[in-house]
């Protein structure tokens, strides 16, 4: 299976929430559960399991769209932009790919040796990059060959480089025994071939090492002309995309801004199929710019589009009244969800919430009022089930005893509150221990109807306990600012790619140096107890190669986060995926694991 980072995708029916509060939530679940029954009957049921992939036939053009012009085709900027990210990833690939069946790596780009030293406790990856991976431009006969220089370049002086502010820097160290950080380092072997050298063992070196790239003969020469500036600059959209080399997928070939990106099927892609036919089979990828969910989903119906992920007002029209242009599929649960965390970040500290959030009750509270069933109901109409364990089922340390203890009680919540000094006054309404009502703003993102429902539910269920919450809807790029940048934001409901299959992944989401500690990042040194107990857990659990031992800690690592309520985990919704039916379903499947793979999909 191809490389795929599972976003949390969140999809509900098509009621609306002011009708459903007309019904008590036991008519709801009950009514919800007809209509559950009804729509999976109507759907397909086709998770991979590990299938072959059959040789299909070249020809076809995929239309599709996307929310938003990309801000860049710049490899470094494509890891903090979706829509840069969407576009660069069809011209790069990985070194390797895990298979979540079988749940091993496999090899990609590249073919990994694992040396242990257990002497010396050091650890080493050897890799051998496949003979036939090209950097390639479009309509041209030269090809640059994808050489050990590429990958070291990239991990020592764009992700490994402080300047580049690169996601990747902050999992290339090890906290040793000592309590020093030391780096994994790279070595060039020849041509095809490089190591990473690992200063202790530890137990995921592939999940640490996988890595993709870009190409050394542009990004060098910019950095050596202009340092990270000049760097950024490379492949801006006023570029030619024509110009950009392509070792995945497709070549970008154009890009209308406001209207449309054409893709180009490369030729010289490494992936074959049994016949020997390079992937994909589609020859040509038409993306059109469309913001507006309705209008996208007007495409989709009348056959303008190839495939469209449903939403809640979407399934009624598309399943109950669907016709037999396109078949919808159904997936469980996803394995993640959207998550509600308060900023602790103590550049608010003279803010009075800052007061509030940095307290584990004041957190635990919310989760109190929570209300998942309500949420469910109405927003979800019973396709979703709430999330209360941290790791997904197919992690290995995933512990079914271990879920939040934090649901909703309203009277829980009242005497959490009141134990931190906060409580009602004779008007209703709760009061700290410094007469301050308590006040916040809920930031969510403009373009989800899920998350607008969601915070109306939240912001009720708050006003009966005397608490007042302002939502504050924002596109997605405010929100980005607000949380890596300008940390000015209260609360918010917001989701993280990934999906915990590894219990090491997030290596910039759970250490408190990490950018994406979202509550307070980049922090110095641990700003409480509990996040210290956490960054040793998490570097306990890397270097543990006896599972037995390991689950120890990583259930430990479970337990403690969700105690402290920092990230407020909320549902788990079913998935659905409709096709255009003029593609054959021979190699199509769509399950909560990899979503919708279309990698090997040709037309009938």
């Amino acid at each position: 299976m191809k490389q795929i980072l599972l976003t949390i995708a969140i999809f509900t029916l098509f009621f609306s929430c002011t009708k459903s509060e007309e019904l008590s939530l036991e008519e709801l679940n009950a009514l919800n559960a007809e209509g559950l029954a009804e729509i999976l009957a109507k759907t397909v049921s086709k998770p991979w399991r590990g299938e072959e992939f059959l040789p299909g036939v070249l020809g076809g053009t995929w239309n599709s769209v996307m929310a938003e012009d990309p801000k860049s085709f710049n490899h470094l900027i494509a890891e903090q932009d979706s829509s840069t990210s969407s576009v660069v990833n069809s011209m790069t690939d990985y070194l390797l790919d895990y298979d979540v069946i079988s749940r091993e790596w496999k090899p990609r780009v590249a073919s990994p040796e694992i040396i242990i030293d257990e002497k010396a406790d050091t650890l080493t990856v050897i890799f051998t990059l496949r003979d036939d991976v090209y950097w390639s431009y479009y309509n041209s006969y030269r090809k640059e060959k994808v050489t050990s220089d590429d990958v070291i370049f990239w991990y020592d002086e764009i992700a490994g480089d402080p300047d580049f502010q690169s996601s990747g820097y902050y999992g290339q160290f090890l906290t040793m025994p000592d309590g020093s950080d030391a780096r994994v380092t790279i070595h060039k072997i020849d041509d095809r071939r490089f190591s990473f050298h690992f200063p202790r063992i530890i137990a995921d070196p592939l999940l640490m090492t996988n890595m993709d790239f870009g190409p050394r003969h542009i990004y060098q020469p910019a950095k050596e002309q202009g340092g990270v500036e000049k760097v950024r600059n490379v492949f801006s959209v006023a570029d030619d995309p024509k110009t950009i080399p392509s070792m995945g997928e497709w070549f970008l070939v154009e890009y209308t801004p406001g209207q449309r990106l054409v893709y180009k099927r490369n030729p010289d892609f490494w992936r074959k199929d049994a016949n020997g036919v390079s992937l994909p089979y589609v020859e040509e990828n038409i993306v059109r710019i469309i913001p507006d969910e309705n209008t996208k989903q007007l495409l989709f119906k009348n056959g303008q589009t190839e495939s469209y992920t449903l939403r809640p007002e979407d399934l009624d029209g598309l399943v109950n009244k669907g016709d037999n242009s396109y078949t919808v599929f159904n997936s469980e649960g996803s394995l993640g969800s959207a998550f509600w965390t308060f900023n602790q970040n103590p550049v608010n500290k003279d803010k009075p919430q800052y007061e509030w959030f940095i307290q584990k009750e004041f957190r635990q509270a919310m989760s109190c009022l929570l209300n998942r069933d309500r949420i469910n109901a109405q927003v979800y109409r019973g396709l979703a089930e709430p999330k209360l364990d941290l790791f997904p089922e197919p992690n290995p340390y995933y512990n079914p005893n271990i879920t939040l203890q934090y649901i909703y009680d309203t009277q829980r919540a009242q005497e959490l509150l009141s134990s931190i000094g906060i409580k009602k006054d004779k008007r209703g309404v709760m009061r700290d221990s410094k007469n301050r009502s308590i006040e916040f703003n809920l930031i969510i993102r403009s373009e989800s109807t899920v998350y607008q429902d969601t915070a109306s539910i939240i912001r009720d269920e708050l006003s009966k306990m005397g608490i007042k919450v302002n939502i504050r809807i924002v596109d997605f790029q405010k929100q980005v600012e607000q949380l890596f940048s300008t940390f000015d934001w209260d609360s918010t409901l917001i989701a993280l790619s990934g999906s915990n299959i590894f219990p090491s992944q997030g290596s910039n989401v759970w250490p408190t140096s990490g950018n994406l500690h979202l509550w307070n990042p980049n922090q110095l040194t641990p700003a409480t107890d509990w996040e210290a107990r956490v960054d040793y857990l998490y570097n306990e659990g890397k270097f543990t190669i006896d599972s037995s031992k390991a689950q120890i800690i990583w259930d430990e690592f479970q337990s403690v986060l969700l105690e402290q309520c920092s990230m407020i985990h909320l549902m788990r919704s079913r998935g659905f995926w409709a096709l255009n039916n003029r593609w054959d379903f021979t190699n199509v499947y769509f399950d909560n694991l990899n979503g919708a793979e279309t990698s090997y999909i040709f037309i009938r």
